[in-house]
């Protein structure tokens, strides 16, 4: 109980974003700041096994967990293409020029690594479809 109470003003402050009393390691060179939080897309409307639906809000609501900005799988990949000599904005997804369809429902339906297979019921083949194509926009 004592240490709740000790810990809760370290909290307050974070939460609205200030920096505690005495945090000198974040004005001398500490780690870099949270990024900002993202809220995922609400899920689209309509009938998931329809085909055209909204592949960015999609891949937001679907994916978004892990790979928005701040999520486990964006760490991982950027760290991966850091390592690779690519810059660290490589590692979302969304910003990434070198995947195409296949891939993407290949990687999603068998899972890679640390991300693990997503059945049909979680995204549906419609969903990945349109999350797919929407990755791969650029293409």
């Amino acid at each position: 109980m004592k240490r709740a109470l000790l810990l809760a003003p370290l909290a307050l402050a974070a939460c609205n974003g200030q920096q505690p009393a005495g945090n000198a390691s974040a004005s001398q060179g500490g780690p870099p700041p949270m990024p900002v939080y993202q809220m995922r897309a609400e899920m689209p409307a309509g009938d998931r096994l329809a085909a055209g639906r909204d592949g960015a809000a999609l891949f937001s609501n679907r994916c978004g967990a892990c790979h928005l900005a701040g999520g486990m799988g964006t760490n991982l990949l950027t760290k991966q293409q850091v390592a690779a000599g690519n810059p660290p904005e490589m590692g979302l997804l969304a910003n990434r020029k070198d995947l195409n369809a296949d891939y993407v429902k290949s990687v999603v339906r068998g899972g890679k690594m640390a991300m693990p297979r997503l059945s049909r019921v979680e995204v549906t083949d419609a969903e990945l479809d349109a999350i797919a194509a929407w990755l791969t926009r650029a293409r």
